[in-house]
């Protein structure tokens, strides 16, 4: 139903007022005037519409038309600038005039048929202009109309010839030929152009007694037919609208038999017109209670009600609302949205997440770059443990590429066209990480979905499963794991039943699982069933041979990411690589590599030593073990903190104390650098006047 907001609550707009009230499709969503002493406002109040002062509060509550009935020009622009761009204004002059000349002409109508001895009153009472003439063109008629627009009173003009009073007349013309002639323009003497319609007056013996015109300003002519097209156009949208609309519209009358149904409805339900029109609300649903029936009860509307519709028991939400005009009960709208969709996309995301958790691998042993002795070694190796089921251990510090290497095994394996599945054993929290890798039974825990859910472990049958970061484990865990490496079999939380299963486990970790096992931290049962292969990845610290060839394949693929055309690294900024000692391994060198790129202009094609200010030259092995030997007794924390009041030193020093600078080159914060300065008590003011 088009919601219509009504501007100007005087006489015009009370009359369109009532005429709206009336309406089955259109609902007055409010009456706005300055004055709450108007008629329409009272109007509003007695028949609970809402009504205001500012229309401006009304115009978010979706608003499909506008009638502007204040006259004032002003006001129509202000609400056509300010609608929405689905929200039609119509000028209040249009509506008032199409209710004032349907009235009018309702009345004439009336009058005719009942009483034609009133005809001169009825001829008096109506806007349009007539003129009649008998066959010597003498003026017989000449109503008020007539009179105003010509200027000329009845007294005058009757009796008198038709060239006496309207010089251009057609009507002795039309007297001659005995033909009508609509829709003809004349200007008369006083300018005023008019529409008229000349007839001939003829008997049923077809005697010619006379010939008469109709006319009217055009002014209200070119009005009503722009009224007529802006109806016409409104009921058209509206058509179209229920016609086009994804959702189900069905409406029932006051008895709650249908009246009206769309495509929509037949497509979601399964029932023609046929089935529906003329029947019982209850008509269309299988499964629930009319809710058709409830509104015309309650007269109160009921919005998000389940139901099931049709032969095919359509899941579907309906929101239905009584129509009611002039208080009374007309019947109800209802409007039937298809859930069924929705849980079908809903579905279809489930499923997508699932296959986003586990996608296939997508690296092989071809993306493995390194042609290093150490690199090489790990490579042979992981090619040789893919080829057999037995668990790989893979080992090796943050950055190093572990994760590469679990999926080239996979994909190097029998197993590669089935699921390959990655955990992060750091990432889940203890107590949801033991029911994401065996699963649940109905009913394990609070919350826990009908009829379970499949565990990690399931899901990667007859595939790979990567645990990475496998040193996290807790003990209960731990123990689980153990079972599934020994027994190829998991019992899910909550539940009792042993699943087999047949999946090959890939781990991962950075950690000392020795220490670990000494400190009481890991299983060691666990770590021998894992540790039949163990392949050691090497840091690139170690294999340095493979910076050159790792920066060629790293700024390639950052020119893609970040549209960059860089072409190469300065011998003399992979010298600055090469000697630095690289903690952070081949991820490390991502990420300066792509730093670097970002902070070069895009004139630069090539990375120079000044694009790399943050890297400091790892210490010579003698000058490491006199620091070690310097640390005597001090912590970790102590060590870390003492290098890193060095480096922010260092760094300070080579952008001579520019604070901005040196935040931007250590990629830290303006405010976090203030913060260490002080906390190291670190001093700026040399370095800036080194700088001055």
């Amino acid at each position: 139903m088009q919601k219509v907001l009504l501007v100007g609550a005087g006489k015009g707009g009370i009359a369109v007022l009532k005429i709206l009230t009336e309406s089955s499709v259109l609902e007055v969503a409010a009456v706005c005037d300055l004055y709450e002493d108007r008629p329409g406002i009272d109007y509003a109040k007695e028949n609970g519409i809402p009504y205001g002062q500012d229309w401006r509060d009304f115009l978010g509550e979706g608003i499909d038309i506008i009638i502007e009935v204040t006259g004032d020009q002003k006001v129509f622009e202000e609400l056509r600038d300010s609608r929405g761009k689905n929200t039609v204004v119509i000028p209040g002059s249009v509506a008032f005039l199409v209710a004032k000349l349907l009235k009018e002409k309702e009345h004439l109508i009336d009058e005719i048929k009942n009483e034609s001895f009133k005809r001169d009153l009825i001829l008096n009472s109506t806007d349009d202009g007539m003129v009649g003439i008998d066959t010597s063109e003498t003026i017989i008629l000449f109503n008020r109309s007539a009179e105003k627009m010509i200027g000329i009173s009845s007294e005058e003009a009757l009796g008198k010839n038709i060239f006496e009073v309207i010089p251009k007349s057609g009507l002795p013309r039309v007297l001659e030929s005995k033909r009508n002639e609509i829709n003809k323009e004349l200007i008369l003497e006083n300018g005023l152009k008019i529409i008229t319609n000349r007839i001939p007056m003829i008997t049923g013996e077809q005697e010619v007694i006379g010939a008469f015109s109709v006319f009217k300003d055009i002014t209200e002519v070119v009005n009503l037919a722009e009224e007529i097209t802006d109806l016409k156009e409104i009921q058209t949208m509206l058509q179209a609208i229920i016609q086009s609309s994804d959702d189900a519209i069905s409406v029932v009358d006051e008895e709650g038999k249908g009246i009206l149904i769309n495509p929509a409805y037949t497509r979601i339900t399964g029932l023609t017109e046929e089935e529906i029109i003329g029947k019982p609300a209850t008509a269309d649903i299988s499964e629930g209670e009319s809710i058709h029936l409830k509104v015309l009860q309650t007269r109160r509307a009921i919005r998000g009600s389940k139901m099931r519709v049709g032969p095919n028991k359509k899941e579907v939400i309906v929101n239905v609302a009584p129509i009611i005009v002039d208080g009374k009960l007309k019947g109800s709208v209802g409007v039937i949205h298809d859930v069924s969709e929705i849980q079908s996309l809903t579905s279809e995301l489930d499923r997508a997440r699932r296959i986003i958790r586990t996608l296939e691998a997508k690296y092989t042993f071809d993306d493995i770059i390194g042609v290093s002795e150490e690199m090489t070694l790990a490579v042979e190796q992981a090619k040789l443990g893919a080829k057999t089921p037995a668990t790989v251990l893979l080992r090796g510090e943050s950055g190093t590429g572990k994760e590469l290497f679990a999926h080239a095994i996979h994909n190097a394996s029998d197993r590669k066209y089935n699921k390959f599945i990655r955990v992060n054993c750091a990432a889940i929290s203890e107590h949801l990480l033991e029911s994401e890798l065996f699963g649940y039974e109905e009913g394990a825990f609070s919350g826990a979905k009908r009829g379970g859910k499949k565990g990690l472990f399931e899901e990667a049958n007859n595939g790979s499963i990567f645990l990475d970061e496998i040193g996290e484990l807790k003990a209960n865990t731990q123990a689980k794991l153990l079972r599934v490496l020994q027994e190829n079999e998991i019992v899910r939380v909550g539940g009792v039943k042993s699943i087999s299963i047949n999946v090959r486990v890939i781990a991962a970790t950075n950690v000392n699982l020795e220490k670990a096992i000494a400190s009481g931290a890991f299983r060691e049962d666990l770590y021998y069933r894992l540790n039949r292969m163990p392949i050691q990845i090497p840091p690139l610290r170690t294999r340095k041979t493979d910076i050159p060839l790792l920066c060629e394949v790293l700024i390639e693929k950052i020119n893609q990411d970040y549209g960059r055309n860089v072409e190469g690294i300065k011998p003399s900024a992979m010298e600055r690589l090469m000697e630095y000692h690289w903690p952070g391994n081949v991820r490390e060198l991502e990420n300066i590599l792509g730093r670097a790129i970002i902070f070069m202009k895009y004139n630069e094609a090539v990375i120079e030593p000044k694009h790399l200010p943050f890297l400091e030259k790892m210490p010579a092995s003698n000058e490491t073990a006199r620091h070690s030997g310097e640390a005597g007794d001090q912590d970790l924390a102590a060590l870390v903190e003492e290098y890193e009041k060095n480096i922010i030193r260092q760094v300070l020093e080579h952008n001579k104390g520019n604070k901005t600078a040196a935040a931007k080159a250590l990629n830290v914060s303006v405010r976090n650098l203030y913060y260490k300065l002080g906390k190291y008590k670190i001093e700026t003011d040399g370095m800036q006047k080194f700088a001055d």
